[in-house]
């Protein structure tokens, strides 16, 4: 799309919406074709230039989200509708697209947005509509240094499709996901490349993250890589941990600061979480409904982003 194509896109679509003008009168007024006008009106809608919103005070997810608001009351939530019978994988689906969308609208130039690795994460990742922001800068919240993700790519793959879709900056972290020795971590944050990186964490404007639960039922990349080890994941267990944000570990009441393995991990203070102006989980699945419970008891977040099923699952509990 060029700067032309897309001011008169932004212009048809102000005549076609918020002027209540036919495709005709608009072709006319503009001394377009009506064909002209008309996919014009469609790169508008394609682009991200025109948002279409359905409000009906009957539907589910509105209902759902008036719920979270009232038991929830710091939180703005977005309870995405998904279709009846539908599997898991499609409920993820529909969520990356509207976190996608949401995103859009939050952005803006010169932030800086951190992002939590993860498989959903990732999956909002490929669905995002391409757009530039100036000065953007995505930075990678927790390190990935993990032999296996080191050949696979999968987080720098994350995080660099997030910058090229915004013509933004990617900034990487790489580091350990958990040291063997905090004196390691204390030592490695001393390091000036690794100060940058953690500066601009904690000058995010934007954090995008998922909870990660411990239960089997539910592949968290975290868990499933060869990131812990089975004494390790018995040990948080023990400790009565409900899930993590950025590979930072909290327990049912949303507590992380006394839990020794954060003491090794590579995630920010989920304190950040509280900060932060747009601090936006996004979640999808019925084993997912614990750690978020947990998140939420914690104020881990101020916006979330949830499919239908899964906040039915959570609002019964």
């Amino acid at each position: 799309m060029t700067d032309d194509s897309g001011a008169l896109a932004v212009q048809v679509a102000r005549l076609y919406y918020h002027q209540g003008l036919t495709t005709d009168a608009i072709a006319r007024e503009l001394g377009l074709s009506r064909p002209k006008v008309s996919r014009l009106l469609t790169l508008a809608r394609r682009s991200g230039l025109v948002e279409i919103r359905i409000h009906d005070p009957q539907a589910l997810p509105q209902s759902l989200e008036a719920q979270l608001r009232g038991r929830y009351p710091i939180l703005t939530p977005h309870v995405v509708g998904v279709p009846p019978g539908s599997s898991e994988a499609v409920w993820l689906e529909r969520v990356s697209v509207a976190s996608a969308r949401l995103l859009d609208t939050v952005l803006r130039p010169g932030q800086v947005v951190g992002l939590a690795w993860g498989n959903t994460v990732d999956a909002v990742s490929r669905v995002l509509t391409p757009r530039h922001v100036a000065d953007l800068h995505f930075v990678q919240l927790n390190g990935s240094a993990n032999a296996r993700d080191f050949m696979s790519g999968f987080v720098t793959d994350t995080v660099t499709r997030f910058a090229g879709n915004y013509s933004a900056r990617a900034h990487l972290f790489p580091v350990p996901t958990f040291f063997d020795d905090p004196a390691t971590r204390a030592a490695m944050w001393r390091e000036r490349s690794v100060q940058h990186v953690v500066e601009l964490q904690q000058r995010a404007d934007v954090l995008l993250y998922s909870v990660g639960t411990l239960d089997p039922n539910s592949p968290s990349h975290v868990h499933v890589a060869g990131y812990l080890d089975s004494q390790e994941q018995d040990a948080l267990r023990a400790q009565g941990v409900a899930g993590d944000i950025a590979t930072v570990f909290y327990r049912a009441d949303g507590r992380w600061e006394d839990l020794p393995i954060n003491a090794r991990a590579s995630g920010p203070d989920l304190a950040l979480t509280r900060r932060v102006a747009h601090a936006v989980c996004v979640v999808s699945g019925l084993a997912k409904v614990e750690a978020l419970r947990a998140a939420l008891r914690g104020g881990l977040m101020n916006t979330l982003i949830v499919d239908e099923i899964t906040a039915r699952a959570l609002l019964q509990g």
